[in-house]
């Protein structure tokens, strides 16, 4: 059998994908061994031909997103929100599989890895063959993976039908594969596209309500009505204290700003507050430090939401606008309520006095920065009941 180099796509070669043979076509990233996904017997000949063990399974080239539904289920939105981002282009989802895949494709799994190329002759073969192709790197099992038509040529010259030459691949990497069948999301290679990019495209997904408001307002209640319809809740408040006792690297730049308040990498909170608490120059530097590792830290929680298929999450912070992590959220509602009532709630809820409730009411944000800064204020001096009410309409509005 000679193998022929063809230059553009044409009918002899979409005849010889339907007859069950084999073609190496270019992408962005390395030569593909294409056969139709859809014959078993061809696919057969990739694993024979490649010195490929069956119990790997092979990818699928489409055209595109709209081919989904037409070989997977169970389609998560976030699917089609990397599609949507980065096809034609070097990532393959792995979805759950139609039955039409067969089994040898999936190496009797449940599961099929698709993949739409970002060359134009490849799409062109995809759009005019109609076909599914499965497609792994052109080369035997253990070599480099191909660059050039000619590389693939000197692998399988005589063992197989054709080859689309188009030019060197640009990218030289092989593709990202993310497994998307099942929360949470895992990137299996890392590949020609980078994992921040996925988290940054999968993240338009994710609607994140921030809820601010001052001490003893009762922004509890609209929280839990939050984590009630799936959203992860992040309490910055407990995340900083969990910060204080951990972050080795937050815990390095407070000893390098507060020496005194750091001994032996523990954190003296009490020698830090006296510090601080009458010196707005300190004040300022202690939450330029810890404001700053925080934003690290929701970013990571925020990513891991995303990875994990969620796609609602709330950030709760006294400081959300101050700290700059109003910017990661979506809307922003504050939660405010009578000086009598944040009073009364402080004393009650962490058994201090009424002087020490002032003090610490004087020290925060007026209810005009609130108002001024948020997308929506909801007052928390009625019954329960009530707002509770008042929130769930924000919240339906938002979501």
């Amino acid at each position: 059998m000679k193998t022929l180099i063809y230059n553009e796509v044409n009918t002899d070669m979409i005849d010889i994908l339907k007859n069950g043979g084999l073609v190496g076509v270019p992408t962005e990233t390395v030569y593909g061994l294409a056969a139709n996904a859809l014959n078993e017997e061809a696919v057969r000949n990739i694993y024979e031909v490649k010195g490929r063990p069956e119990v790997k399974p092979l990818s699928v080239m489409v055209s595109g997103k709209e081919e989904m539904e037409r070989y997977c289920v169970k389609i998560p939105a976030a699917a089609y929100t990397l599609a949507e981002s980065f096809w034609p282009g070097p990532l393959t989802i792995i979805l759950k599989s139609r039955d039409v895949i067969p089994s040898l494709v999936r190496a009797g799994g449940e599961t099929v890895g698709l993949r739409c190329p970002d060359h134009p002759l490849t799409l062109e073969l995809l759009k005019c063959s109609r076909l599914p192709l499965a497609a792994p790197s052109a080369n035997p099992s253990g070599e480099k993976s191909p660059q050039t038509a000619s590389e693939v040529l000197r692998y399988f010259d005589g063992k197989i039908e054709g080859i689309l030459d188009g030019g060197e691949c640009s990218v030289g990497v092989e593709s990202t594969i993310i497994d998307l069948s099942h929360a949470p999301y895992r990137i299996l290679r890392q590949g020609a596209l980078g994992e921040e990019e996925i988290h940054n495209a999968l993240r338009e997904d994710l609607k994140v309500i921030g809820i601010t408001g001052g001490s003893g307002c009762g922004k509890t209640t609209a929280l839990y009505l939050l984590k009630e319809q799936g959203a992860e809740i992040i309490d910055c408040d407990a995340l900083y204290h969990e910060m204080l006792n951990n972050d080795e690297e937050m815990i390095r730049d407070l000893e390098t700003a507060f020496p005194k308040a750091v001994n032996g990498g523990h954190v003296d909170r009490r020698i830090l507050a006296s510090i601080v608490f009458h010196d707005p120059d300190a004040l300022a530097r202690l939450n330029e430090i810890t404001h700053s590792h925080i934003r690290d830290q929701v970013q990571k929680i925020l990513n891991q939401c995303v990875m994990d298929g969620k796609t609602m999450a709330a950030v709760d912070a006294i400081a959300l606008i101050e700290s700059g992590l109003a910017m990661e959220c979506d809307t922003v509602l504050g939660v405010l309520s009578s000086r009598e009532n944040r009073l009364n709630r402080i004393m009650k809820r962490d058994n201090i006095s009424q002087q020490a409730a002032e003090d610490r009411l004087n020290a925060q944000q007026s209810d005009e920065f609130f108002i001024n800064n948020c997308d929506k204020v909801i007052y928390n001096d009625s019954t329960e009941q009530q707002f509770s009410a008042a929130c769930l309409a924000y919240f339906s509005e938002v979501l």
